[in-house]
């Protein structure tokens, strides 16, 4: 699927102001390209800890993309 640059740009500004460890699991997966592994070992956090972390900003993520966020 397309990427809407600005919007995605937008919501990670938005996640980074509401959760600052779940924005870098993102910036560090997505755009860094790290394994959950090097993540965990990067933010000094348990791995289950980058897993959860991941799967909720994703989840969030999406919500806020399609336009379904809940405020």
């Amino acid at each position: 699927p397309e990427i809407d640059w600005e919007k995605l740009d937008a919501a990670l500004s938005k996640l980074e102001s509401r959760d600052e460890r779940r924005h870098r699991v993102v910036v560090l997966r997505f755009f860094g390209g790290l394994s959950v592994e090097e993540v965990a070992d990067v933010l000094n956090v348990s791995k289950t800890t980058t897993e959860n972390d991941w799967r909720s900003a994703k989840a969030w993520l999406s919500r806020e993309l399609s336009g379904n966020s809940v405020e």
